[in-house]
């Protein structure tokens, strides 16, 4: 048993010699090599730059993508502080109204469904809802993947 050990112990220790001996000798034509490393070099800057590339192109069209919702945002939010401005002119005109003892013309005891001409209408009736807004919902313009 112990020659056993002692022979594979001496043949793992002469493997590694060919490797080390390879390693060691010059390629038989080193023009080839260097024209190989040129080749791979080239490839390897070539996919660097279309990756880039691809990268800058990315970007563009994340920061297009960007303004345009930025702009529509913006419009929504116009648009919603316009109607905040314009409701809150109408509250501010009924409690002027309402101070001064009087009935704003756009308060619901002026409304023709609360004329004595319409004496089935209740005093305690509430006006009819508004309509709802009726624009198209903005298009998706995220590009796809």
């Amino acid at each position: 048993m112990k020659g056993h050990l002692l022979a594979a112990a001496f043949i793992l220790s002469l493997s590694p010699l060919p490797a080390v001996h390879a390693a060691e000798d010059p390629p038989a034509d080193s023009s080839l090599v260097k024209d190989q490393a040129k080749a791979v070099s080239e490839a390897v800057k070539h996919d660097a730059k279309v990756v880039a590339d691809a990268a800058k192109e990315g970007a563009k069209q994340v920061a297009k993508t960007a303004k345009v919702v930025a702009h529509e945002v913006a419009a929504a939010s116009k648009e919603g502080a316009q109607e905040v401005a314009a409701t809150a002119k109408k509250g501010a005109e009924r409690t002027k109204a309402a101070v001064k003892g009087e009935k704003s013309p756009n308060s619901p005891a002026n409304s023709p469904a609360n004329s004595p001409a319409n004496p089935s209408a209740s005093p305690s009736a509430k006006p009819p809802p508004k309509p709802a807004d009726k624009s198209k919902p903005a298009p998706d313009k995220t590009p796809p993947q």
